[in-house]
């Protein structure tokens, strides 16, 4: 899958707000460099912290507090 089409996945699970997209890669991407594992089933040994981070939010593995979907 295409990096815009994980993008906009991601972006639907924030209410398309990129703002608190871009906090919540951020923070999880830090997270994953200090040693936190992944939560996604593929192999990510070859990816990103970041788009480790947009494909957890994307697939909703990960919840954001304080964000409630209508």
């Amino acid at each position: 899958m295409r990096l815009e089409e994980r993008l906009s996945l991601a972006l639907k699970r924030v209410n398309n707000d990129r703002y608190i997209l871009a906090l919540a890669v951020g923070q999880r991407a830090d997270e994953l460099s200090k040693g936190a594992k992944p939560l996604l089933e593929k192999n990510t040994q070859h990816m990103k912290y970041t788009d480790i981070a947009i494909d957890e939010i994307g697939e909703g593995l990960l919840v954001i507090e304080g964000l409630v979907n209508k």
